[in-house]
């Protein structure tokens, strides 16, 4: 029976010692293929929309009773994948706040998988490394490391949910309850929740799901700079009282995705502190921009937050996903999340305990190796490559800015505090309809998208549409910033000459279609 067994195991050995050939092979084939794409990225459209055959052809296939070849594999992603990215990795991305992946971080997430750990916790590698790159988030942002806890998430969103999850957790404590025990019973002393409009949507997502509920969260009004407007902020607050509700985190910005407003955090911190709220500030995009000295500033007071939710996969590059929670109060965060089942549980500084789990400071029991390509990516960037980064991006888009602002046909429609620049076109034949400019500028998002040559989204402020432009990636120079504007331009044109063509071939007929028209 000995000798069957060694000679099964033996067998197993040769085909696993064979498959991990083929892997090397299959590895470097890989490597080559991703070289190759990221070499090509300026010679291919920006994006290109897939047709239908390309779409049902993803979508219908089947999954076979054998296994693929590994090469039909490789080259079905290259044919059908690879040929219809996002388009994040362009020069010419504008769009949302989508970085290019930093090279270092591709490389990270490939060797994170290799050896595929879970990050719960336990004494590895994976769980210091993790530490230590919340340690360098913190230091870069400034937020204060003494007492203060956190970990990494999927992004943003997860981010806020684990922080206003510890804001509800810490208001309970001061009621005298325990909403692990007794839940949240809106019906008895509401909690309230205030954000101001540029706010983002998952702040109010996370609240629906707190149990805090839409009805309790306070969207308010924003200044003509579209930061947090403190005046109104303090009416809610004594309104809320007023009728027996317990007012008990302002989520705050520091960075919106709108238009990169900051909002006055210092002012903010003053406020909570006079009213016994917690601080809650989102700054998935822009917390990093205290990297740059001319916008550092504007970001005091993001040190006296109680909580600060980041996106290490926006600004600093790393590939998609990583998000960070981070709170002052780090026992805090702990008793929110901690619940160690009887086959979790370990003895501290004995066999794998290591320290304390992070399992135990988010909802999350097995947790990606999410912290190598952190650590990867700043380690290869250093300091000084993150600040030149960072005041990069923001000097382009402040040049961007000056481009639209000494045009005739363009107008600027929010001030430039980080690296996203709001403008719209606006030809002088149509800059007394205001109407015939708001659909222009509509018009424009997808025509520009479908085209291939730059991409951008677009925004509502102050009830105007915006063309709306994020400068992420490290590769877009002024050059590529001129031909954004000259397609804008050119699209603009071409869409009012087609409108104009649409409305004669009408004149004698008239549609509904006309009034939809500039």
């Amino acid at each position: 029976m000995a000798n069957d067994e060694q000679n099964t195991v033996g067998e197993y050995d040769v085909t696993y010692a064979d498959d991990l050939e083929t892997f090397r092979r299959l590895g470097h084939t890989a490597v080559d293929m991703a070289t190759d794409y990221l070499i090509g990225v300026r010679q291919r459209p920006v994006f290109q929309p897939m047709t239908p055959d390309e779409r049902r052809r993803l979508m219908e296939s089947d999954l076979g009773d054998v296994g693929l070849d590994p090469e039909r594999l490789l080259s079905f992603v290259h044919d059908e994948v690879f040929t219809h990215p996002m388009g994040n990795g362009h020069p010419r991305f504008f769009g949302w706040v989508n970085s290019p992946p930093a090279l270092m971080g591709v490389l990270a997430d490939f060797l994170a998988a290799v050896i595929d750990p879970s990050c719960a916790g336990g004494d590895h590698a994976a769980i210091y490394l993790e530490h230590v790159t919340l340690r360098w988030l913190m230091d870069l942002v400034g937020f204060p490391q003494e007492g203060s806890a956190g970990l990494l998430v999927s992004g943003g969103s997860m981010a806020s949910l684990t922080c206003l999850a510890a804001a509800r957790h810490w208001t309970m404590q001061q009621l005298g309850s325990d909403d692990r025990v007794d839940g949240v019973r809106q019906e008895r002393q509401p909690l309230v929740l205030y954000m101001s409009a540029e706010g983002h949507s998952c702040v109010q997502k996370a609240a629906e799901l707190l149990g805090i509920g839409k009805t309790y969260v306070r969207v308010l009004p924003t200044d003509d700079e579209f930061r947090f407007d403190l005046a109104a902020l303090q009416a809610a607050i004594q309104a809320d009282r007023a009728v027996g509700y317990q007012p008990f985190c302002v989520a705050s910005s520091a960075g919106t995705v709108n238009t990169g407003a900051i909002d006055p955090l210092a002012d903010l911190a003053d406020l909570c502190a006079q009213e016994r709220l917690w601080l809650h500030v989102d700054g998935a995009y822009g917390a990093f921009g205290r990297l740059d000295a001319s916008v550092a500033p504007f970001l005091a007071g993001l040190e006296r937050a109680d909580s600060l939710a980041l996106d290490p996969h926006k600004w600093l590059s790393v590939p998609v996903e990583c998000g960070c929670a981070l709170v002052r109060d780090g026992a805090l965060l702990r008793s929110v999340f901690s619940l160690v089942p009887p086959y979790l549980q370990v003895e501290a500084g004995k066999g794998f305990a290591g320290l304390p789990w992070f399992s135990e400071y988010g909802f999350q029991q097995t947790r990606g190796f999410r912290a190598l390509k952190v650590w990867m990516t700043l380690q290869a960037a250093g300091r000084q490559g993150l600040n030149q980064r960072i005041t990069r991006h923001n000097r382009l888009a402040r040049q961007l800015a000056d481009l639209i602002d000494t045009a005739p046909d363009l107008e600027r429609l929010a001030p430039v505090t980080l690296s996203v620049v709001c403008f719209r076109y606006a030809p002088p034949t149509l800059c007394d309809d205001a109407a015939a400019l708001e659909r222009l500028n509509r018009a424009l998002v997808p025509y520009l998208q479908s085209a291939g040559d730059v991409f951008l989204t677009g925004t509502t402020l102050h009830e105007r549409f915006a063309l709306r432009v994020c400068i992420l990636h490290d590769a877009t120079t002024e050059v590529d910033l001129r031909a954004l504007l000259t397609h804008v331009r050119q699209a603009g044109q071409a869409i009012v000459t087609e409108f104009v063509a649409r409305q004669h071939e009408h004149l004698d007929s008239p549609t509904d279609d006309r009034e939809k028209e500039p």
